[in-house]
């Protein structure tokens, strides 16, 4: 069993609180992302991670390196001398049935990166691990299966459940909520109504993080086609400039012109990049009011939740607010504090409220 077909049978003490955690556990919620992957654990360790893997590609890379593995921003940073993997794509394993030697690749990199993650969450050499990783609301029991077998090697007991539920669920937002959760490959859609989410409440888009960069180096392409640049460059400047507001700071970025460091302003491209998911974010949104009771309708408009790294962006959430007003008649969206770790807090609560016995059953 993989998804949270139990969480409504937590076992409680007298009190009604959630019972006691068992001692010599090492409880973990992962949001394995496309871009990032973030761990948040029991024992109140906190990273995240670029999701990148890279190995030397000869001898002289390895002698050079002094490593068989590199991880996040240094895998990144050293990627000319590297096999470089992002195993990560729309939040699951890629496959390629054209290149299967590939889709290993990615196997053993996500395997590598979910190892990588725990090691970094310090568990001790006589705890269990248990973990709770989220994925896409909407993947396939396929990319399910292949993300448990990549976790089984480094925990000793997994589970998986939705992406945007677990961010309203370490809110404790679970009643009248729509959960947005903007990641790098997908952003998931999810409407909470007081009762664990069925596959008619979640809803997952392309529109998200690598759609912004894709449109941003169209705008790049056409409109400065002199310069050089990568999809990493975009990519930062996105995420250092990124901002749908009419009030955008000035996007002045050096870019190289025939090897000569060159100044474009960007701040149109930037604005307009970021602009082109929220049409279909609302529209998502609004797929899932239209499915709801009517009477409770205008309650969902009125909580909108938006999680998830791809939220950073500058007047996101002014931006919903807007497009939802103008096409649904309403609406008004909170921004979560912790965008980064949002996912994981709400797996790591997810992991804590399961029973032992059903930690027990899965191991």
């Amino acid at each position: 069993m993989t998804d949270l077909d139990l969480l409504e049978n937590t076992e409680q003490g007298n009190d009604g609180a959630p019972a006691a955690v068992e001692n010599g556990v090492l409880y973990l919620g992962i949001d394995l992302g496309t871009s990032r992957t973030s761990v948040t654990a029991s024992n109140g360790e906190r990273v995240t991670l670029a999701s990148y893997v890279g190995y030397p590609k000869d001898v002289v890379s390895r002698k050079l390196l002094k490593k068989d593995v590199l991880f996040g921003d240094e895998a990144l940073q050293k990627r000319l001398s590297l096999n470089l993997f992002r195993p990560l794509s729309k939040g699951v394993l890629k496959f390629s049935e054209q290149e299967e030697a590939d889709y290993e690749g990615n196997v053993k990199a996500a395997k590598d990166l979910i190892r990588e993650a725990i090691r970094l969450a310090k568990p001790r050499s006589d705890e269990l691990v248990y973990a709770v990783i989220g994925v896409p609301a909407e993947a396939s029991i396929n990319n399910r299966e292949a993300i448990i077998e990549a976790a089984r090697e480094s925990v000793d007991s997994v589970m998986l459940c939705s992406e945007p539920f677990s961010v309203a669920y370490g809110l404790d937002m679970l009643d009248d909520v729509l959960v947005i959760d903007i990641g790098a490959g997908t952003t998931d859609l999810c409407r909470m109504h007081g009762t664990m989410p069925d596959e008619s409440d979640q809803l997952t888009l392309d529109a998200a993080g690598d759609a912004v960069d894709a449109k941003l180096e169209e705008e790049l392409a056409a409109n400065c086609p002199e310069a050089q640049f990568t999809r990493q460059m975009v990519k930062n400047i996105k995420e250092r400039f990124g901002s749908v507001s009419e009030r955008i700071d000035q996007a002045l970025v050096m870019l190289p012109v025939e090897g000569k460091p060159t100044q474009f302003d960007l701040t149109d491209a930037v604005r307009t990049a970021c602009h082109t998911i929220v049409p279909p974010i609302v529209e998502g949104l609004g797929k899932l009011i239209a499915t709801f009771d009517p009477e409770f309708q205008e309650r969902l408009k009125g909580r909108v939740l938006l999680a998830g790294g791809g939220s950073q962006i500058q007047g996101l959430d002014k931006a919903i607010e807007a497009e939802m007003r103008r096409t649904l008649g309403s609406g008004d969206v909170i921004r979560i504090e912790e965008p980064m770790y949002g996912g994981a807090n709400g797996a790591l609560k997810v992991a804590h409220d399961m029973p032992a016995a059903y930690w027990e059953s899965l191991r």
